[in-house]
């Protein structure tokens, strides 16, 4: 049976207005701690992140203004300060603070220029820790980066990630798929400011995810559902959007080829205990139109259009007590011209002129942290996620949506030094609908479930060399009842309320084998499951009542070495995913099941990821070099009960469009009026389907590629930066995606003004 349709909603007011009340108790037994962090010649740092670790999790944290000055919230206990700030890294400075006791100054904290710097990870925990006691693979992309390698994108980061692989299909704006380790290309958890942001059933295009008013991206690796339940099954990617610190505004104005043009404005900033980032874009492009093809027809219909806008803010008590909500809102708008490439049994029949889609979404979401004297701290959240899709073709217009509403619950308590617990629950409902997903009368109908997840967490911690982090979530799904349709090629009998209860361990653990900032050896390890539910289409084109969530079983062991007293990191990790319950059409293995689509199918991946950063000054010039490479092996099984694989594959092929071998490269240098850079990355041939036709149309090997693009940017003065690239730089003919052509060369060139105070 479903879950009553008024206890989500009264749960979600309820924690709301018990939070609201509580957030206003303050407390006064720690002490709030203060000091300037410095550059490695001296100069103030601002948006340095100041860290304070207590245990085995962050327990305050602020950002240094424009003089380097930092203050932080109340904290009790023998914790560390540590600084986060992209290239480089601090000693930890050891704080012993009493309950109660006056401001402490920690003095001058100098940084030094490194390979390894310290971030907040909020991704791999269900508290905020340390990225250098993360036990997870864990990648983080500071906004420097972004900023300084004129990324567009999320999808353009990630690409520079070992163990993802990210599919264009065409050029900007076309459909953009990450695959994690091998997983399908639904099964990347995202989340933009603490919302999940994924269509019901957990698909996500990453072609109009911008990078603007983005402080970092977190990417954890391996299956989550420990932590985040449903969707959660090969990797996670948490967008973290600037707020707080210094304040400041930024307005970035670029240009160049394909007639593509951007503009984009951001602010952040704090005033007391009042925090704020806002930030707007609109990007247009026309892509390959107007490019002449082989017979002489001209490319048509590819233009993009991308408008973003987005706003946060919050208030945050000395206590440690904070409100903080966020509001979003995207629009695309591009043409589906068609797999104008490769054409290898010459289905390709010529340019759709017509076919075009449009999508908004909007998400949003409110929380506040109470604490409870300086042990137990308790989260609330509620978030919204909606997404509304209007596609055209020449066989008519459709609409489809998928709404998300969650309200969360967590409290954390630290039970000693070194031991932290966390518990909560969260409720989740979810709606899809689609022109194509309707009844007898030929009236559109919704796909609804909910689900209710009930999840604990232990992080242990011995002499700041071992920590050990150990889950368990368990969901509980309930589809709603669904009417049947009775149509030739369509038929789906009536189902009934459907019910799933799935659990999911995770247990991650790391060893400092020879600790110091100078060089050290951290080995770490980690096995955990995770789930993906069925989505609104995998439910509604079948006469199977009761599908199961695919699976995901993975474990991993990694070492990361840092050299040359931490100007060099060198990280390497094995890893082996085992996928179960694969949603498959059955066809002729009538033995496996007796309805048309099951959980009957299979596959394995497992692998080897190498990521090196060098970091250092040669002259007047800092220097930094990032290689990564990630080799895969990927087997698509037999079905269950059978001794074949779904066809058109064999037992034993790879999976589609995952590459045993991929590769990336980035160098870069800087004056700090003038820098430059050149990046490079490729992949091995995969196994794609025909473009046109699909799997219908056969298998073919897609060759592999190599792409190299390079930029340059020039500081006027403090404020103001000129910057520009070349992309494809050797125009290198190739598809990421089989049948479907990337941009060639082409330029770009702008202009950001950047003021702060």
């Amino acid at each position: 049976m479903s879950t009553p349709k008024g206890g989500p909603v009264l749960f979600r007011t309820s924690v709301f207005f018990t939070a609201l009340s509580l957030i206003l108790i303050a407390r006064a037994d720690a002490s709030i701690v203060e000091g300037r962090v410095v550059d490695p010649e001296s100069r103030a740092a601002p948006g340095a992140q100041v860290v304070i670790v207590c245990g085995s999790s962050v327990a305050a944290s602020a950002i240094t203004d424009a003089e380097g000055r930092f203050k932080t919230s109340d904290v009790a206990g023998r914790c560390e300060l540590r600084v986060a700030l992209d290239g480089f890294a601090a000693a930890p400075v050891a704080l012993d603070l009493t309950a109660g006791g006056a401001p402490r100054d920690a003095g001058t904290v100098r940084l030094q220029l490194s390979a390894v710097s310290e971030s907040i990870v909020v991704s791999a925990a269900q508290v905020d820790v340390p990225l250098s006691q993360a036990s997870s693979s864990v990648t983080i992309v500071a906004a420097s980066e972004l900023r300084a390698r004129q990324l567009m994108t999320v999808a353009d980061a990630l690409r520079e990630v070992p163990g993802l692989t990210v599919t264009r299909s065409g050029g900007m704006g076309a459909l953009t798929s990450v695959f994690p380790r091998g997983g399908e290309s639904d099964y990347t958890l995202v989340f933009i400011d603490g919302v999940q942001a994924n269509a019901f059933g957990g698909g996500f295009d990453f072609a109009h995810l911008s990078t603007d008013n983005i402080d970092r991206i977190e990417i954890v690796r391996g299956p989550q559902s420990a932590l985040y339940g449903s969707n959660a099954i090969g990797a996670v990617v948490r967008i973290v959007t600037r707020s707080g610190g210094p304040i400041r505004a930024d307005v970035l104005l670029e240009g160049g080829s394909f007639g593509t043009a951007r503009a984009a404005a951001s602010s952040s900033g704090a005033w007391n205990a009042w925090e704020w980032g806002a930030g707007v874009e609109r990007l247009i492009s026309d892509g390959f139109n107007g490019t002449r093809l082989a017979p002489g027809a001209k490319v048509v219909n590819d233009n993009y259009l991308r408008t973003s806008a987005g706003a946060s803010g919050g208030w945050r008590h000395g206590s440690g007590a904070s409100v903080r909500g966020e509001l979003r809102f995207e629009s695309d708008d591009r043409g589906f011209p068609g797999a104008f490439g490769s054409n290898p049994v010459g289905a390709f029949e010529g340019i759709d002129p017509v076919s075009r889609g449009r999508d908004d979404r909007w998400i949003g979401s409110i929380g506040g942290t109470v604490p409870s004297g300086s042990r137990v701290r308790t989260h609330a959240q509620l978030t919204w996620n909606n997404i509304d899709g209007d596609f055209r073709s020449p066989f008519g217009a459709s609409e489809s949506s998928s709404k998300r509403w969650s309200a969360r619950a967590q409290s954390d308590v630290s039970i000693w030094r070194g031991l932290d617990l966390s518990a909560g629950v969260e409720f989740q409902r979810e709606r899809a609908t689609s022109t194509f997903i309707t009844d007898d009368t030929s009236a559109e109908i919704p796909v609804t479930r909910s689900i209710a997840g009930y999840f604990g967490e232990g992080r242990w911690s011995a002499a700041d060399r071992v920590f050990v982090t150990a889950g368990l979530r368990v969901e509980d799904i309930r589809r709603d009842p669904l009417a049947g349709i009775s149509q030739p090629f369509s038929s789906r009998p009536a189902f009934d309320s459907d019910r799933v209860v799935s659990a999911n361990p995770r247990i991650a653990a790391a060893w400092y084998v020879r600790p110091g900032a100078a060089r050290s050896t951290k080995l770490r390890a980690s096995a955990g499951s995770g789930i993906r539910p069925p989505d609104a289409f995998e439910i509604a084109f079948t006469d199977n009542p009761s599908l199961k969530p695919e699976r995901s079983r993975s474990v991993e062991a990694g070492v990361d070495q840092v050299l040359a007293s931490g100007h060099a990191l060198i990280a390497a990790t094995l890893f082996r995913n085992t996928f179960d319950d694969l949603i498959v059409a059955v066809g002729r293995f009538q033995q496996s099941s007796h309805f048309r689509t099951d959980n009957i199918s299979n596959a394995r991946a497992r692998g080897l990821e190498l990521a090196s950063t060098l970091r250092g000054r040669v002259g007047m010039l800092d220097v930094q070099a990032r290689a990564g490479y990630t080799f895969l092996d990927s087997d698509i099984l037999a079905v269950d009960n059978g001794g074949a694989a779904p066809p058109p594959f064999k037992a034993g092929d790879a999976l589609l469009r995952r590459p045993r071998h991929q590769w990336s490269l980035d160098l870069a240098a800087s004056d700090g009026r003038l820098s430059g850079w050149i990046r490079g990355g490729g992949r091995g041939r995969v196994l794609d389907v025909e473009p046109s036709l699909g799997a219908f149309g056969g298998l073919f090997v897609a060759p592999g590629f190599a792409v190299w693009h390079a930029g340059a940017a020039w500081k006027l003065i403090r404020q103001v930066e000129l910057f520009g690239r070349v992309e494809n730089l050797f125009d290198r003919r190739y598809e990421e995606a089989f049948g479907f052509p990337a941009l060639g060369r082409g330029a770009m060139a702008g202009l950001r003004i950047a003021a702060s105070r």
